[in-house]
C-alpha cells in the first residue's frame, strides 16, 4: 500500500474509533476529536494484516484496562470488520 493510501487508511480508522466505536460516548463533543488517536498506529497494523481477531482483542484491551470499561466484544468484532472493509475499500480507491 502506498503512502497516500496507508494515510487514507489511518484517517478512516481514526474516525471509526471516535464515531462508531467510541466507549467513553464523546463522539458529540467536537473538543474531544483526538480522544482515540493514540490508538489509531496500533490498530492500523492489525488492520494491514487483516486480523480481525486481533483488532477486536486489541479493542477491547483499550476498553478494559486503558478505560477501565466492560468489554463489548460483539460491537468490537463488529468495528474490527468495518475497518477491514475500509482497508479493501482504500486500496480499490472507493470512496
Amino acid at each position: 500500500m502506498d503512502k497516500q493510501k496507508l494515510r487514507e487508511l489511518e484517517r478512516r480508522i481514526d474516525e471509526v474509533l471516535f464515531y462508531v466505536w467510541d466507549p467513553i460516548g464523546v463522539s458529540d463533543i467536537p473538543a474531544a476529536r483526538g480522544e482515540y488517536s493514540s490508538y489509531t498506529m496500533t490498530i492500523l497494523t492489525y488492520v494491514l494484516e487483516e486480523d480481525l481477531k486481533k483488532i477486536a482483542s486489541q479493542l477491547s484491551k483499550i476498553e478494559s484496562s486503558s478505560m477501565g470499561l466492560t468489554t463489548n466484544e460483539i460491537k468490537n468484532m463488529k468495528i474490527a470488520e468495518l475497518l477491514v472493509d475500509f482497508k479493501h475499500a482504500v486500496e480499490e480507491e472507493l470512496k
